[in-house]
């Protein structure tokens, strides 16, 4: 989490340092579970995508806090990215879309165990196209589907963050067949500004005579006719989630709310790997004087600016 003046004027950005999350988006992933109680009973969780971590975070709060025996609970976070380390959850970097990640996921579980739960808030850089971030983030979403075919349990549930868009009824479909429920939820937390929502999908059941496989085509501009996809004609449900009275995320609120002063904080985990950190050792020498260079000295600059 950055710094800005509209971040001060964030609410949830400004919650989210006050209680200890990464990223704002943990309350994304709490006002689904107040909704649709996807924790409840839960064991073994697997968080795809899971940098920097804030829906790990969630999950290792709630489970070990409701386990009697916290023995029993395991949480797998997978990235591509490095993650800072946090308590009760297990650290994988890997690529979702192979199929040795899965093995290796499976195997932090006791013989291989398959999984209550597998979330997903995975999201590529956007671009403001809407068209392009809409399609790439439908990949996304069908890597994260593929891959959880080979890690949950019958009846489990996994929720997974879409770009609603043209193509939402394919991408919804395409989970129907897998799933005996799917509800898209928008939550509280997240802006009405923004094309996310969330994927609810319970009672995971594989088709019969499905294998699950990495090999799977992902959504193409192909036309399928609901009968080819065979599937039900139903209309999926659209929940909002989180409480009407709460914060809204898209309104600017003041610095002082009921009478309590504003205190900047510090993000609560900094980056691990900044991109501008391959250009601080650009420095050259002349003599007995150290020279920055013009990239350190921008480098300068923004950190100067972010504080």
């Amino acid at each position: 989490m950055g710094k800005s003046s509209k971040d001060k004027r964030d609410i949830y950005y400004r919650l989210a340092k006050e209680q200890g999350w990464r990223a704002r988006s943990a309350f994304k992933l709490i006002q689904i579970n107040s909704q649709f109680h996807v924790l409840d009973g839960v064991k073994r969780v697997v968080d795809l995508c899971a940098a920097p971590g804030s829906w790990s975070q969630v999950l290792s709060k709630a489970l070990y806090s409701d386990s009697e025996d916290k023995d029993d609970v395991k949480i797998v976070a997978v990235d591509l990215q490095s993650m800072a380390p946090l308590p009760g959850v297990v650290q994988l970097k890997g690529d979702i879309t192979k199929e040795s990640t899965a093995n290796e996921i499976l195997a932090q579980f006791d013989g291989g165990q398959l999984v209550d739960l597998v979330v997903f808030d995975g999201a590529p850089d956007v671009t403001g196209l809407h068209d392009l971030d809409e399609y790439v983030q439908a990949q996304l979403l069908l890597a994260a589907l593929n891959i959880t075919t080979y890690l949950l349990k019958p009846g489990g549930t996994f929720i997974g963050k879409i770009f609603r868009g043209k193509d939402s009824s394919l991408l919804i479909s395409q989970l129907e067949i897998f799933f005996g429920d799917v509800v898209v939820a928008k939550p509280c937390s997240s802006r009405n500004s923004s094309i996310e929502s969330f994927v609810v999908c319970r009672d995971f059941r594989l088709p019969d005579g499905y294998k699950p496989t990495m090999a799977n085509p992902l959504m193409t501009n192909d036309s399928l006719s609901w009968d080819e996809m065979d599937v039900h004609r139903v209309i999926t449900p659209f929940v909002a989630c989180g409480s009407l009275s709460g914060f809204d995320a898209d309104k600017t609120y003041p610095l002082e709310i009921d009478g309590l002063q504003y205190i900047q904080r510090n993000p609560v985990q900094g980056p691990i790997a900044p991109p501008y950190e391959k250009s601080k050792p650009l420095i050259t020498t002349k003599g007995t004087s150290v020279v920055q260079t013009p990239i350190d000295q921008g480098v300068a600059s923004a950190e100067k600016l972010m504080d």
